[in-house]
């Protein structure tokens, strides 16, 4: 889990995880990981030189939807070391694809040594971001693991237990990226700043700042002292 300080802000225990120096990121979908924690990579690109942001998406065989991906990643990760895969399984199937998905996350796991994970949660409805929840932790067996939250038309909003505070300039900027990057995806009726501000602005009320992204935590180590 890195460094981890606690601290006393606003009412509010915060951990803090210090020297993160690389990143996995992990989706379903070309756009999971830029709605899921977007603002998180912002800020974290923002404030950490030379940071490596290793990325897997699992559906991307049409060449548009990966071309926004590079795009909208890019934008996300300024300066830093982006590395992105995107392989070719049909949208809405891959628990057909169990084995393929299984060994391609195995050896994205050995190309890469993450500080902390991101992927999809296990309580997604969506059968894809499940699938891909339930295989992360078999292959990042000792890592920290955030599970983001998806937004869409299914009432899944996970009951999250971490909050990463994003002031209104990066939840906005985190929305202009989306808006500009992913223009096959603004025919949905949910795919607008209305939505992407209101549920950050939703999750910094729960954690008491302007705006946050939220992720769920199964299971973590912390350290109080020297032992």
């Amino acid at each position: 889990m890195g460094a981890v300080a606690a601290r006393t802000q606003r009412m509010m225990i915060s951990l803090d995880t210090l020297g993160l120096h690389e990143v996995a990121v992990l989706g379903a979908h070309c756009d999971d990981v830029a709605i899921g924690l977007g603002g998180t990579l912002l800020t974290l690109a923002s404030s950490t030189p030379g940071l490596r942001v290793r990325a897997l998406v699992l559906a991307g065989a049409d060449a548009r939807r990966e071309i926004e991906e590079r795009h909208a990643l890019a934008a996300l990760c300024p300066d830093a070391d982006l590395e992105l895969t995107v392989l070719d399984v049909p949208d809405g199937y891959a628990p057909a694809y169990w084995e393929p998905i299984k060994k391609a996350v195995e050896a994205f796991g050995r190309d890469c040594h993450p500080d902390v994970v991101f992927a999809p949660h296990r309580a997604d409805a969506h059968q894809d971001h499940r699938m891909l929840a339930e295989l992360v932790p078999t292959v990042f067996r000792d890592h920290l693991i955030l599970g983001y939250e998806i937004l869409k038309w299914e009432n899944d909003t996970p009951r999250t237990s971490i909050y990463h505070p994003l002031t209104r300039a990066v939840a906005t900027e985190k929305a202009r990226i989306l808006l500009k990057h992913y223009p096959s995806q603004t025919t949905h009726d949910w795919f607008d700043e209305d939505s992407f501000l209101g549920l950050s602005r939703l999750r910094g009320v729960q954690s008491r700042q302007p705006h946050a992204e939220a992720f769920v935590l199964e299971k973590a180590t912390i350290r109080f002292g020297r032992t």
